[in-house]
């Protein structure tokens, strides 16, 4: 039985002489885009500076190219790796009755010899292999992401800006307890609210002062872990202002629901709604794929992050200090 949302391969039926298909190699500076035009011997390759109006210009005078060879093209196919530039193209090109989609990069099998040949043109014939593969509906030949919409992606931003934040802080805490045993100074803690203050009291294992310019970097370290901790309480209170003032909207319900589980705070319970419950996984050996409990063909890596939280919540030390109160 088909799956709605089996990314493996095609459920579309192919038709090779009604289908323009396009890859794309993106770049900071240029786009080098790759075709199958029906009715065209030559397989055109064309370098574009990044644009996607003159992307969009491109595949129009391919298909009129497919035209006056006598092909009336139905269909336009365009994919390129996830990358740097996310999703904006996949959903502008949408937006213009193109079918767009995007390639999970580690789903490409590549060759495995240490010293292969690399260019963007060999990239693109590889993109274009696999994607032609997709299309026929075959699988093994490479993997889509699901194209989340602008507001999806936003929704995501106030959890991975905050985990960002607290993984500064964690640096600079750390820098600044590195500078205090550096001078033989232990038992310092320089989180607490008066510790600029105690700066000038404290002396070396030599019974000397802290010198000037380590004085004056232990006082910059300070003053940014203070902005940085205003900032990740900024994005704290803004949750739950959105929480308060609409508690039955959507996700915010089941943030609400899952806060209730004990071992589970708002912060825990924001980051699975936002990453993990909004997906649309396939079946529970995808949700185990994804958390890393199982591996998958074409891993790269593993979601510490979603493992760390699941075994949090099992020994209960997920519990938010900060709970969010009914009106």
């Amino acid at each position: 039985m088909q799956k709605l949302n089996d990314l493996s391969r095609s459920l579309a039926p192919l038709d090779p002489d009604g289908t323009l298909i396009a890859v794309i190699e993106m770049s900071q500076s240029s786009w080098l885009v790759a075709g199958i035009v029906p009715g065209v011997e030559r397989q055109p390759l064309k370098k574009l500076a990044v644009a996607e109006s003159a992307l969009l210009k491109l595949l129009h005078r391919w298909r009129e190219e497919a035209e006056k060879a006598g092909r009336r093209v139905k269909r336009i196919a365009v994919a390129f790796e996830a990358g740097r530039d996310g999703f904006w193209l996949a959903r502008w090109l949408r937006a213009r009755d193109i079918e767009a989609h995007v390639i999970h990069a580690s789903s490409v099998a590549v060759s495995r010899e240490h010293r292969r040949a690399k260019t963007d043109r060999l990239d693109t014939e590889l993109l274009k292999r696999a994607f032609l593969g997709w299309l026929r509906g075959e699988r093994d030949h490479c993997k889509m992401v699901a194209i989340p919409t602008i507001k999806d992606e936003d929704a995501k931003r106030p959890n991975r800006e905050r985990e960002s934040l607290v993984g500064e802080q964690n640096r600079i805490i750390n820098r600044m307890k590195a500078t205090l045993i550096r001078l033989g100074i232990r038992g310092f803690n320089p989180k607490l609210k008066k510790a600029a203050e105690r700066l000038e009291g404290l002396r070396t294992a030599e019974g000397e002062p802290i010198p000037p310019n380590t004085l004056a970097e232990l006082h910059r370290d300070m003053m940014r872990r203070r902005l940085v901790s205003d900032q990740i309480r900024q994005i704290e209170d803004a949750r739950l202002k959105r929480l308060k003032q609409a508690p039955s909207d959507g996700p915010h319900a089941m943030v609400r629901l899952l806060a209730r589980v004990i071992g589970v705070g708002i912060e825990t319970a924001d980051m699975l709604v936002q990453e993990v419950l909004s997906r649309n996984i396939r079946d529970r050996r995808a949700v185990a794929r994804y958390a890393g409990l199982t591996g998958s063909p074409d891993e790269s890596g593993t979601a510490w992050d979603i493992i760390s939280t699941l075994l949090l919540v099992r020994f209960g030390q997920g519990r938010s200090p900060r709970p969010v109160t009914s009106n």
